[in-house]
């Protein structure tokens, strides 16, 4: 029996319809929800997604700000730009785009957002509420994992979840995310010895290393909830995942694809955060 696909575009969507709600009450309360977003360099894929962040701003009727920066800019004057922001009462979120050019410190970057701005996720203080199991903002792609598996009706307590991958941005904080929901987690990598042993043992398997074919039907058990995080390209210039969709599918209960999958959740997840910090700030 082939698994049931986890539609990302359609859970995207009605999570966009509550955070449109949300909007219209905000602005009806003299808050319009803010978003800035610092792009530097000539990165085409941040630029790309730079511009979905922006189209969905103006979907949701949220304000939205953009900020270009060349690749030569200097970290003192990305650094007075973010202190700009914070001080500035019609942005809620501030986001900088990564990667950044080699001779910026991206932790220096993240560290000068104001947590209460930092939509994200990434700052330390936010980071350390979430391993303490308190409300803050969740990184966006994690979270979107998390909103999914809600929305199939799996509940991650007393299961075992596996995530392969350990980045900052989705690894570890998906293994933290699902930690606080009582799974029983275990992590692997590019370190990870005889990888099949524990992934075959996931009820959920949550993969993200950007390396597609990683995950073949050897690596998984049969009825797993498999969400694949990676974005990459086939021989044939086509968008692909980490996981080899094809013959998962047929062991699996449920599947991500990709395209269509974890994808359109991480920019939803972003204008949820938005919302939040906009309600908090103004304390709404």
């Amino acid at each position: 029996m082939s698994a049931i696909i986890i539609d990302g575009v359609e859970i995207s969507k009605k999570v966009r319809e509550d955070i449109a709600a949300q909007v219209i009450e905000l602005k009806e309360k003299g808050v319009t929800p803010g978003l800035a977003v610092i792009l530097v360099g000539d990165n085409q894929a941040s630029k790309t997604y730079v511009g979905s962040k922006e189209k969905a701003c103006q979907q949701l009727g949220m304000h939205s700000v953009l900020i270009t920066m060349p690749e030569s800019v200097t970290q003192e004057e990305l650094l007075a730009k973010i202190k700009e922001l914070n001080e500035d009462n019609s942005i809620h979120g501030i986001l900088v785009q990564l990667p950044l050019p080699k001779h910026i410190d991206e932790n220096a970057v993240i560290e000068t957002i104001s947590p209460s701005k930092d939509v994200d996720g990434f700052h330390p203080v936010n980071i350390g509420k979430m391993l303490a199991g308190q409300d803050t903002f969740y990184p966006c792609t994690p979270y979107g994992v998390m909103v999914m598996l809600e929305h199939i009706g799996c509940d991650p307590a007393g299961k075992h979840a596996v995530v392969v991958g350990r980045s900052n941005i989705v690894g570890k904080p998906a293994g933290q995310l699902l930690l606080n929901k009582n799974a029983t987690v275990t992590y692997c990598h590019s370190r990870t010895e005889n990888m099949a042993k524990y992934t075959k043992d996931a009820d959920i398997l949550v993969v993200a290393v950007g390396k597609r074919n990683v995950i073949t039907s050897e690596h998984v058990k049969p009825g797993a909830v498999v969400i694949d995080v990676g974005m990459n390209r086939d021989d044939q210039g086509k968008l692909c995942g980490d996981v080899a969709f094809d013959e998962v599918k047929e062991i699996a209960s449920y599947i991500t694809p990709v395209p269509k999958g974890v994808g359109p959740m991480t920019i939803t997840m972003l204008m949820f955060n938005t919302i939040k910090a906009a309600r908090t700030i103004h304390s709404l």
